[in-house]
């Protein structure tokens, strides 16, 4: 999965698999979390926000599930 740098001060990057719906969120703390079910329209938004950590923690992490991969 391609990982694209993001403008944040806690999130390092994010990369989509639009197949199986999977976001995955590097942060700058080192740990990688897989998002289930993430439809394209939330990543695309997620990208797109001004503070990428704020709309994640307000719009993915409270509806989607997450595992740590790394």
């Amino acid at each position: 999965m391609e990982m694209k740098p993001v403008d944040s001060s806690n999130v390092h990057s994010v990369g989509y698999d639009p197949e199986s719906q999977t976001m995955r969120v590097a942060f700058h703390n080192g740990a990688t979390h897989d998002y289930s079910e993430v439809p394209p329209e939330t990543h695309a938004a997620l990208m797109a926000s001004d503070s990428v950590g704020a709309h994640l923690h307000k719009h993915v992490k409270s509806a989607h599930s997450s595992v740590r991969i790394k």
